[in-house]
């Protein structure tokens, strides 16, 4: 039975995506997926060797199709986001100060039903012998709610499908790797996370991999919560500061909500050894397990210029990674409390510690 193991981190810049490369060297063939989708950087130390490319689509965004539109300024008149706006003139008529039945308050001229027809066609006789007003929408700005969609009177609005991003499918030294880019300033990253996941579970059931490995984003948001639900093993990274302090509180109570297993690392324990101790002992009140800790080593830096994982080179943290691997792996062998999901058999533990040897 395929096993999730998830890596997070309450911050950026612990540490998470630096020791979930060195955890794929050593699980020796694994599925990776990298659902750090915003900030995705993986790839930098694994080399990934693209195979797939897949658009990712989600959400509408609104397009005006200038042949068709009449000018009238519905889409202007209803939209909230200010996502729309306007080029040419309507003379030097305004549409500030028109009388109607509503009292002419000059507060809603721009969302007041009572007031939006006589404005429409205020404008419109306004720019009689006038260049004709063209509308655009912006696509930063558009939240793709289709409000402009519904409201035009010649249906000259297109709401098309938006694409936010990519994901692929790509070949690495350490097994097959689902990673993705979400686009500028697009949205739905939890989604992309979903699908990221997704394709991971599906490569490791048709490949019969024992382990899929998931480098996490950080935070507690939705990204988050999307890659961690349904993990048999959440692997926390964090560092002895009082924001890794403060974010790692944060992360095991959303790792308690969900009832998942969490350990937790300190990385560059040695920077701070009393601290070290008191976010160890808070994550034990948690009901947390420590995993272990990472001290500081120059060698990561100079690793990840290679573009490989310190356990690939000699090092002291390349001990300390080690002994770390095997503390997830205990855990996801041995862990058979009756208040957790079932674990690894021995068989697939022995055959992901024979893959480590061979490596």
């Amino acid at each position: 039975m395929t096993k999730e193991l998830v890596v997070i981190s309450g911050k950026g810049g612990t540490g998470k995506t630096s020791v979930t490369a060195s955890l794929a060297v050593l699980a020796g063939c694994s599925v990776i997926a990298d659902c750090d989708v915003d900030a995705a950087d993986l790839h930098l130390v694994l080399s990934p060797k693209i195979q797939q490319r897949h658009e990712f689509r989600s959400g509408h965004e609104a397009v005006i199709r200038e042949k068709d539109c009449i000018g009238c300024g519905a889409c202007l008149t209803h939209c909230r986001y200010d996502a729309v706006s306007a080029s040419g003139g309507f003379g030097n008529h305004s549409a500030t100060g028109l009388k109607s039945v509503c009292g002419d308050c000059d507060f809603c001229v721009r969302s007041c039903p009572v007031k939006e027809n006589e404005i429409i066609r205020m404008m419109e006789a306004g720019s009689a012998g006038s260049q004709k007003r063209t509308f655009r929408i912006d696509p930063i700005a558009c939240e793709g709610c289709g409000v402009c969609v519904h409201f035009c009177p010649v249906q000259a609005i297109d709401f098309k499908e938006r694409i936010c991003g990519e994901w692929m499918i790509s070949a690495t030294r350490c097994g097959p790797m689902v990673h993705a880019q979400l686009g500028v300033a697009a949205e739905n990253s939890g989604k992309l996370v979903y699908t990221v996941r997704r394709e991971a579970q599906r490569i490791a059931k048709e490949g019969n991999y024992s382990l899929i490995l998931v480098d996490g984003p950080p935070g507690i948001g939705c990204p988050v919560i999307a890659s961690l639900t349904g993990a048999d093993l959440v692997l926390v990274v964090t560092e002895p500061t009082l924001s890794g302090e403060h974010d790692l509180e944060r992360v095991l109570s959303l790792t308690r909500h969900f009832g998942i297993p969490a350990s937790v690392c300190v990385n560059k324990w040695d920077l701070n050894p009393q601290m070290t101790t008191r976010i160890e002992d808070k994550a034990r009140g948690s009901g947390a397990m420590i995993g272990g800790r990472i001290r500081y080593d120059r060698a990561v830096t100079l690793a990840q210029m290679e573009e490989k994982a310190v356990v690939e080179i000699s090092s002291a943290a390349s001990g300390d990674v080690g002994a770390l691997w095997e503390s997830l792996l205990a855990a996801l062998i041995d862990g058979n409390d009756k208040n957790q999901p079932p674990r690894l058999s021995q068989t697939a533990g022995d055959n992901l510690k024979t893959k480590e040897k061979t490596t």
